[in-house]
């Protein structure tokens, strides 16, 4: 009886007594690491470490028992003993799903792309982007322009529906020459990246312009663990260097400096001539306890010729091979030097406030032939797109943890300048003859926003009711027209989003998110249509969940919804984006990781939707393009010897290439190998792309076009072959 008074008195003493313990998480070469999950056991309450390792967690008392993990380091048990300030050293490890906690995030599902760039790291910028589950891609003009994206029943063209940035860089540009939403990652090195955060659907305030399929985010590192040197060749007179070097590495301040060059003549009849330079700088600075700063300044010059899309017809009869071309004199040049200022201010214990500036410097000149002889039966129908930009922006984001209740508050603002000079679309001739310009002028765009946001948790449940405002000014200059006349239109819109998860455990979190978002108009289309219906807005709801049924397996799943009150068209050969009309998603999301023995990881992504336009009659309400079902699936493993390797497939359905379904774009899988061995401080590999020699389609359109030859012409299949069977070999030494 007398035990039993002292330890009731005990645990009413600890829990009268109970304080907040501070500590800071770092490596083993005490470098602070960053959203570390600490759980207290004794009360399931948990928290993160910061961007400096540090974190705060309430309620604590003597004798609780604390669990670290992180996915790139062993998990750590720890009994509280006192209240003086922790350092806890986590040791790396390589990736484990017994490491992963599910925990009370919004993002949850990023621990996916997280377990996927450890086990199977990406090292091309055209397939940075398929690190997204359900995410395809497909490149048609040589490996230079932006690729075409597929994505929850989306053909989302370059980035019509879908918000891309690097480090809170945007990526996307508006009235871009060549389509709406144009978004071209290939300034970024692969090897920089860090991280992938991404979402699906419309359900995050910080997201605006063309978050309506969802977003990614990639973020580069802020160090490096060792210099890089890596060589890559492979067939098709392909040919990569890359060279990665620390220029300081310590606790307050790390920089570095990063370079890639890239050729290759590509695997057409016609050579690609393609070439590439990346150049890459970083540097981050602890400047005081409380003030920390990132400097990134990145430049990319790229330059290809490309074979285009070619007619099925010609393939069938013989005129050209698969691989051959009808017009051999498309391709182009592209250039983007960029600057970002990112100062991160720790106001209080529970606040602080991220702040960033931004500047891009844009170079655009493109040539394509879509139809061929349709309209030209002389000089044939070759068009030049081509722009000169700067972007100048800024967001600030504030962040306040509440103290009385377990919750905290957001708000921010933005601003964006899009200036783009000399926009233009012309009629060539073997991109040396300007036949006639169809459009010319100046774009000055610009986009204010403000939102808010707050979490709350209740027991096991999460709140997040948040809402954003934006406000868009679109000009335009015409060139063309005799009197100088600005164009002008402003609009607004407003987009509540609300997502509640429940956390039944650290294994188990069922979600359901909803939102509005939208995509703007091009700029030229917004002044022509005198402001109607330039901010379509986008209705949705995710209803899912994230589980751990066992320690080594992960599964996500989800019902999704999405109503579009416009459809965006690009139609190349016009320069415009056509409205569509009204559409409707549906569909399921299954990702699932497994880790069967120690090392060896297998993943699948399945995806299903359902795409229609609503103001279409039943069979002719397809929309082009569309994908209804997409598989990617792989196994990777990792010895504790140096030897790994992965075989990796990627699927997508025939899916309908126009409104009824009578053209049809054929389908395909493609497999991937890679294979290495890490000897200390070199590694060596070998990655075959199409493993079995498929000929497949990367890209397909519904094109109506005419050869020189024909009196008529012809709507069907016009496509880009995709990569035949692939050999790569690479050298890495790290010092």
């Amino acid at each position: 009886m007398k035990n039993l008074l002292t330890i009731c008195a005990l645990l009413c003493f600890n829990q009268f007594f109970a304080q907040t313990l501070q500590g800071k998480i770092v490596t083993q070469q005490n470098i602070p690491i960053t959203e570390a999950h600490i759980l207290n056991k004794t009360d399931e309450h948990h928290t993160h470490s910061n961007e400096k390792g540090k974190f705060s967690m309430h309620h604590v008392s003597v004798g609780d028992t604390l669990v670290i993990s992180h996915i790139n380091y062993k998990k750590k048990t720890i009994i509280v003993r006192d209240f003086n300030p922790l350092t806890i050293v986590l040791e790396e490890s390589i990736v484990s799903l017994e490491e992963i906690t599910v925990g009370k995030k919004l993002n949850a599902l990023n621990v996916i792309s997280a377990i996927d760039i450890q086990t199977n790291p990406v090292t091309s910028s055209q397939d940075i982007l398929q690190q997204v589950p359900g995410l395809f891609i497909g490149q048609h003009a040589g490996g230079g322009k932006a690729e075409q994206i597929f994505l929850r029943g989306f053909d989302i063209d370059h980035g019509t529906d879908i918000a891309i940035s690097v480090d809170g860089l945007p990526v996307n540009m508006v009235s871009h020459a060549h389509g709406q939403g144009y978004a071209d990652l290939h300034f970024v090195i692969p090897e920089t990246v860090e991280k992938i955060d991404f979402g699906k659907g419309s359900y995050y305030a910080n997201k605006g312009n063309f978050n309506t399929a969802g977003y990614v985010d990639f973020n580069t590192k802020t160090r490096l663990n060792s210099n890089v040197l890596k060589l890559e060749l492979g067939q098709f007179n392909s040919q990569r260097l890359l060279g990665m070097f620390n220029i300081l590495n310590n606790n307050k301040h790390s920089a570095y400096i990063a370079s890639e060059y890239v050729l290759t003549d590509g695997y057409f009849e016609s050579p690609q001539n393609f070439n590439r330079l990346n150049l890459f700088g970083k540097y981050t600075g602890n400047l005081t306890e409380t003030d920390r700063i990132n400097i990134t300044i990145s430049h990319f010059t790229s330059k290809w010729d490309a074979s285009g899309q070619i007619p099925q017809r010609a393939v069938d009869s013989g005129l050209i091979t698969h691989f051959g071309a009808i017009d051999d004199t498309e391709g182009g040049n592209t250039s983007r030097t960029n600057l970002l200022l990112d100062y991160h201010k720790v106001l209080s214990e529970n606040s602080s406030i991220h702040n960033k500036l931004f500047y891009s410097k844009y170079d655009f000149e493109l040539y394509s032939n879509f139809t061929f002889f349709l309209d030209d039966p002389i000089n044939g129908d070759q068009i030049k797109q081509k722009e000169t930009r700067n972007i100048f922006g800024l967001s600030s984001d504030y962040k306040l943890r509440f103290t009385e209740i377990d919750g905290s508050f957001t708000a921010g603002i933005s601003l964006r300048n899009d200036q783009s000079f000399d926009n233009e679309l012309s009629h060539t001739a073997n991109r040396r003859v300007t036949l006639n310009q169809i459009q010319l002028g100046d774009v000055n765009e610009t986009n204010f926003a403000v939102y808010t946001g707050a979490h709350f948790n209740f027991g096991k449940f999460t709140i997040h009711p948040a809402l954003r405002l934006d406000y868009f000014n679109f000009e335009y200059n015409d060139d063309l027209q005799v009197n100088y006349l600005t164009q002008s239109e402003t609009e607004a819109i407003v987009s509540p989003k609300l997502n509640i998860l429940y956390n039944y455990s650290d294994d188990l979190q069922f979600y359901l998110k909803t939102g509005k978002g939208f995509h703007s108009n091009d700029t030229r289309v917004v002044v022509a249509r005198e402001g109607n219906q330039i901010l379509p807005s986008a209705y949705g709801y995710d209803a899912g969940f994230i589980w751990k049924p066992t320690p080594k397996l992960l599964i996500n799943t989800a019902y999704w919804y999405l109503f579009l009150e416009q459809e965006f068209v690009y139609v190349g050969d016009a320069g415009i984006v056509e409205p569509s009309g009204k559409t409707r998603r549906q569909g399921i999301d299954l990702s699932l990781r497994y880790e069967p023995v120690s090392r060896l990881y297998f993943n699948v992504d399945a995806n299903y939707a359902h795409a229609r336009a609503t103001e279409e009659v039943s069979g002719e309400d397809y929309i082009p393009l569309a994908p209804d079902f997409t598989l990617t699936s792989g196994l990777n493993y990792k010895s504790k010897s140096g030897f790994f390797g992965g075989i990796n497939l990627r699927h997508i359905n025939d899916r309908p290439a126009n409104e009824d379904n009578s053209i049809i774009a054929e389908g395909y899988t493609v497999t991937d190998l890679n294979l290495g061995y890490q000897f200390k401080n070199i590694n060596v590999g070998l990655q075959v792309q199409n493993l079995f020699d498929v000929d497949w389609n990367e890209t397909q359109f519904a094109t109506e076009s005419r050869l020189q030859n024909e009196a008529n012409s012809v709507e069907e299949i016009h496509f880009t072959p995709g990569t035949p069977f692939f050999v790569r070999g690479r050298v890495v030494l790290t010092f």
